[in-house]
């Protein structure tokens, strides 16, 4: 299954911005609309209502009040341009949108807009509003990765394939027990998102310095009525200078781009000329060259590792603007607004981008095997020096198996026909025992438990346990 285009936009949210000419390949439909401006916009007017509706039930406010301000709080009563202009001012939109909404309310209700809320209390709300709806976005895609991930290590638990460290020919694995290795990565990241999305997206509301003197003795039954009505958790106090919530959210996004990126990396490397054993799915148009005809360049996986360098810059900048001044920011805060925003975006194509990669990747076993043995039954000499090792000591067989392989790749031959010439070798192990300790389909280990063990990991379950 391969898309170019995923979801629906975020529902109230509207259409986002047009994708562009290079916006379409860093992110999605869906997750453009999730974090456009109208979706900010949107957030910002459902903390408002939100707020007021709060505020009414815990006896701030009249009730009558907070009925016509959240009626005025709709996308379609404001214009975001217009707020864009006036933000500069202000030093955030909050501002001009208050004075914007209470335009519209006749003087007693007006008065009763934003009741005892500072802007970053706003501004902190949205961002947790919009980081909710876009994190459900990703993690569904997670979801669609992890899934094709359990097809691909199903169908090649025994598709033998080199293992590789440092880039060379290790010892023999199986193409199901790599893809177990992603599944597991990505599975765990999934967990990860998902628990900050449904536990650590908190309401904001400390009013000027934090301590909500201005709703007197209510200011913590608004917050807890506040988290309620919006589906956010209700913190233990305000946060205005505790960032730990964005930059939990901002280090899981770059987890998640990490994963996605070890994957696009295994693609791009397995898919050379050279090596041959996988690629991308084909499709008319897809990968070629300008230039070059027979080229199909792995466009999801160079999508992948693109976002993922940008995405771990954009979580530096979220992790560094943790020291902040007393009880409000003067800069750090402010930084996280369009940091998070473009976080959100180009994780959410750096998933989608996952997604189509695994479900049309196509493995070409034969190159696998052709590959494997290109060393003549060099990948079977860690096997072979174990077992005499218990006969010539571990020094003595290390020096014997070695120096055969260096004979094999000198004369062409095989590491077999190399050792069974050697006369230590010949004392201690038979033909038929080279030829048993040559097979690598009997050299996997633990694979099939390993295996398992990814195949029956689902989200949620404890890190210890996965």
């Amino acid at each position: 299954m391969v898309s170019e285009d995923i979801g629906e936009t975020v529902p109230g949210a509207g259409p986002g911005a047009p994708l562009g000419l290079f916006g379409s390949l860093d992110t999605t439909v869906a997750l453009a609309a999730a974090t456009s401006d109208r979706a900010w916009l949107q957030a910002l007017l459902d903390f408002e209502a939100g707020l007021a509706f709060a505020e009414a039930a815990a006896g701030v406010i009249p009730g009558p009040a907070a009925v016509e301000i959240s009626a005025r709080c709709q996308l379609a009563n404001f214009d975001v341009e217009q707020l864009g202009r006036a933000a500069p001012a202000a030093g955030n939109p909050v501002l001009p949108l208050i004075r914007a909404l209470m335009d519209q309310l006749p003087e007693p209700v007006a008065d009763w807009v934003h009741w005892g809320a500072t802007s970053q209390d706003a501004l902190d709300t949205a961002m947790m509003l919009v980081a909710q709806r876009s994190c459900r976005l990703i993690v569904d895609d997670l979801e669609g990765a992890a899934e094709a991930g359990r097809q691909l290590a199903e169908r090649h638990r025994s598709t033998l394939q080199v293992g590789r460290t440092l880039l060379q020919h290790a010892v023999p694995t199986t193409f199901g027990l790599k893809v177990a290795e992603w599944l597991t990565a990505i599975v765990q990241v999934q967990t990860i998102l998902g628990e900050i999305a449904a536990h650590r997206l908190a309401v904001q509301l400390g009013g000027a310095a934090g301590t909500l003197a201005s709703l007197n003795g209510d200011g913590t039954k608004v917050v807890a009525l506040l988290a309620g009505r919006l589906g956010l958790a209700e913190p233990l106090l305000p946060w205005h200078t505790d960032r730990v919530r964005p930059a939990q959210l901002a280090a899981a996004l770059g987890l998640v781009a990490g994963v996605a990126a070890k994957v696009a990396q295994d693609v791009l490397l397995l898919s050379q000329t050279e090596l041959g054993e996988v690629s991308e799915a084909e499709a008319q148009g897809r990968g070629g060259s300008s230039a070059m005809p027979q080229k199909r360049n792995a466009t999801d996986s160079v999508a992948i590792t693109t976002g993922y360098r940008r995405i771990s810059g954009l979580v530096a900048v979220v992790l560094g603007g943790m020291a902040q001044e007393l009880e409000r920011s003067a800069g750090d805060w402010q930084a996280e607004w369009t940091t998070v925003t473009e976080l959100l975006r180009l994780t959410g194509g750096v998933t989608h981008r996952l997604q189509n990669l695994l479900h049309g990747l196509q493995v070409d076993e034969s190159r696998m095997a052709a590959n494997l043995a290109l060393t003549r039954g060099g990948i079977m000499a860690e096997r072979i020096a174990l077992r005499l090792s218990l006969r010539l000591g571990r020094a003595q067989a290390r020096q014997v198996v070695e120096e055969a392989a260096q004979r094999s790749s000198s004369h062409g031959t095989s590491l077999g026909d190399e050792l069974a010439r050697d006369p230590q070798v010949s004392r201690e192990l038979s033909p038929a025992d080279l030829e048993e300790l040559g097979d690598p389909h009997s050299y996997l280990g633990a694979k099939d438990v390993f295996i398992d063990r990814a195949l029956d990991q689902r989200p949620g379950q404890s890190q210890e346990d996965a």
